[in-house]
């Protein structure tokens, strides 16, 4: 069942003893959204706790929250959350059914908690928690804004990507206003690399392959690659978006070997493709010009399973 923002206002003033939640390896929107819920319901005296599954990007952690004591929850809240397979393995057969509120801005979200605010104009889940901050009119606090200018920041690829819309921007001048430094966060994230993740870059642009009269690349990211370079797997979020950056390509794809053969794959795209359509094909989800779904079997098949429906889909629009 879809809400607005004043009845989730409403539930959230009613409820109390909440456990926060979001996908799991979360990025800056979910990390930073869910920390900065976490400190304004915290403000209006909520007792509060959160869980996070996997590991927290290093460049992230010098906004984060320290992890609170547990408790016996009585209301559930999901952000940033499309689906509840993207809970993770540990949390998703505990909390699946059980999530009573969902703020997200995914517009592939499932609807599967009892009640959903879902904005999917908006920029990144960051945006909506800045306005519970102002309905509640809870202090913005210098920490919460740096929580929510990471957010809005990863999610629009430091306001490049064509997510970047009025709203959006008014939210980043609101967040420098309340006095983060933007310069110095901007630099930690997008402008600071480690040694292992630029070796690992390297590899990884060197097993790029364009199909389809260029109109797609491929990148294959393998556990051989993580092995040699030492890399932890927290630090490739930026790298999802490099098969995009070549000139001619319309839909760039990387694909994540794991382990007991599974395959993540992250999708991103330039108009008019969808590849929010593609990733549901095999059960994912996302926006229209970045998605993400999870393949079985080997590195080969998921890659040849994949650009089979990439194929479909430029057909579709008459690309091929």
């Amino acid at each position: 069942m879809k809400i607005d923002l004043q009845t989730v206002v409403c539930r959230l003033r009613e409820s109390d003893d909440i456990l926060l939640l979001t996908h799991r390896n979360p990025d800056g929107d979910a990390a930073g959204s869910l920390w900065a819920l976490y400190r304004l319901l915290t403000k209006l005296g909520k007792r509060v706790t959160f869980k996070l599954v996997g590991k927290v990007p290093e460049n992230l952690l010098f906004a984060a929250e320290a992890a609170p004591e547990e408790f016996e929850e009585k209301f559930i809240v999901a952000v940033d959350l499309a689906e509840t397979t993207l809970l993770g393995e540990a949390l998703q057969p505990v909390y699946g059914d059980k999530i009573d509120l969902n703020i997200d801005h995914h517009g592939s979200n499932t609807l599967f908690a009892k009640e959903t605010w879902l904005e999917a104009d908006a920029a990144a889940a960051a945006q909506l928690v800045y306005q519970l901050y102002l309905v509640f009119g809870a202090e913005l606090d210098v920490r919460a804004a740096e929580q929510l200018y990471i957010g809005l920041s990863t999610d629009t690829g430091c306001f490049r990507y064509s997510n970047t819309n009025a709203a959006c921007l008014y939210t980043a001048a609101a967040l420098v206003e309340a006095g983060i430094d933007n310069g110095d966060i901007n630099r930690r994230i997008f402008e600071t690399k480690s040694k292992a993740y630029i070796q690992f870059e390297a590899l990884a642009m060197n097993n790029l392959h364009l199909h389809f009269d260029g109109k797609c690349a491929v990148m294959a990211l393998t556990k051989e690659m993580f092995l040699k370079t030492g890399l932890d797997e927290s630090e490739t979020h930026m790298i999802a978006g490099l098969p995009r950056q070549v000139e001619g390509v319309l839909v760039g794809a990387t694909i994540k070997e794991k382990d007991n053969g599974l395959c993540r794959v992250s999708l991103r795209s330039n108009e008019p493709v969808d590849v929010s359509a593609i990733a549901r094909a095999f059960g994912g989800g996302g926006h229209k010009l970045a998605a993400g779904c999870d393949l079985y079997g080997t590195l080969g098949k998921a890659t040849a399973d994949l650009l089979k429906e990439i194929e479909a889909a430029l057909r579709s629009y008459h690309l091929l």
